[in-house]
C-alpha cells in the first residue's frame, strides 16, 4: 500500500519524470446546499476523499485535483448554489480528459460525487474514447446507488438511505469529514414519488430543508463500514484491471466467459 497517495498538484515536472504514474482518478464534485447539516462542498469532499483512500492502496495510482463544481440547477433555490451549465462542464471534462491524453495517460478512473454530472461526464467520456480508442475511463458515476448492492440488507433504516444530504450521504460524510458535519441539525424530508418513473424534479419542490431523505438516521459508525465496502470494491476492480493491462477485452474484467 502506498503510505502518501499521489497528488498531482503537489508534484514538479521534475516529479513527474523521475516517477510518472499510469492512472489518474479525477474526482468530480459540486457547490450547493445538503440542508443545515452537511458542507456546501460535500459532494466534492466525498469523491475526492474516496479517490484519495482508493490511490492509498492502488500503486501507481494518482489523484487529481477535484472538479469543485457541478451542474447544480436543479438545487439553485437553496443557498449556496454555484454552478456551470450543462455544455460547460461537459466541455470541462472533455477537455481534462484530452489534456491527459495528450500527457500519455491511457487509464482514467472517474469518481462523481453529485447526481447533477452524470450525463456531463457520458457525453465527455464518450466523445473522447471515440477520438482516442486506446484511453481506457471507467467511473463510479453514482456511488450511492452503487453502495446498496454491497452492504447488508435493511442496513439502512429509512428509503434504502438514499436522499440528498440524506441517511447515507450524512453518514459517509461523518466518516470522512466529521469536523464539517453538524448531525444535531440534520433535517430532511422523505418525498413521496410515482415508483418507476425518473422525475425530473427542482429540489425545492420535493423538500423545503435543503435535503432529503431522512438524515437524523446517520450514524459515524455506519458511514465508517460504508467507506470501507466502497473502497475496498473500487480498489478491487482497479486491480483486476491492472492485472490484465486494462484490457478491457479480458474475460476476467468482464466477469464473463469466451463462447465459440
Amino acid at each position: 500500500m502506498e503510505k502518501n497517495p499521489l497528488l498531482v498538484q503537489h508534484l514538479t515536472a521534475a516529479d513527474y519524470s523521475k516517477r510518472p504514474f499510469s492512472t489518474v482518478i479525477l474526482p468530480l464534485g459540486s457547490l450547493e446546499s445538503h440542508g443545515p447539516h452537511l458542507p456546501l462542498g460535500t459532494d466534492t469532499l466525498t469523491a475526492y476523499e474516496i479517490a484519495l483512500e482508493v490511490a492509498a492502496h492502488v500503486p501507481g495510482t494518482a489523484v487529481l485535483p477535484p472538479l469543485n463544481y457541478g451542474m447544480s440547477e436543479h438545487y439553485r433555490d437553496f443557498p449556496f448554489t454555484v454552478s456551470l451549465k450543462p455544455e460547460t462542464e461537459t466541455a470541462v471534462i472533455r477537455d481534462i480528459l484530452e489534456s491527459l491524453y495528450r500527457e500519455g495517460i491511457r487509464h482514467v478512473f472517474l469518481m462523481n460525487g453529485h447526481d447533477g454530472n452524470i450525463p456531463s461526464l457520458e457525453i465527455a467520456a464518450r466523445e473522447v474514447k471515440v477520438a482516442h480508442p486506446d484511453l481506457v475511463i471507467v467511473g463510479l458515476d453514482a456511488w450511492w446507488n452503487t453502495i446498496g448492492d454491497l452492504l447488508p440488507e435493511n442496513f439502512f433504516e429509512v428509503e434504502r438511505g438514499l436522499g440528498h444530504g440524506g441517511e447515507g450521504e450524512l453518514s459517509i460524510a461523518l466518516a470522512l469529514f466529521p469536523g464539517l458535519c453538524r448531525p444535531e441539525d440534520a433535517r430532511g424530508v422523505v418525498p413521496s414519488l410515482p415508483p418507476h418513473l425518473d422525475v425530473k424534479w427542482l429540489f425545492s419542490e420535493i423538500t423545503n430543508t435543503g435535503a432529503s431523505g431522512d438524515p437524523t438516521k446517520a450514524s459515524r459508525e455506519k458511514g465508517l463500514f460504508m467507506k470501507e465496502v466502497l473502497v475496498n470494491a473500487i480498489v478491487k476492480a482497479l486491480q483486476e484491471l491492472d492485472a490484465c493491462g486494462w484490457d478491457l477485452r479480458s474475460a476476467e474484467v468482464r466477469g464473463g466467459r469466451h463462447v465459440p
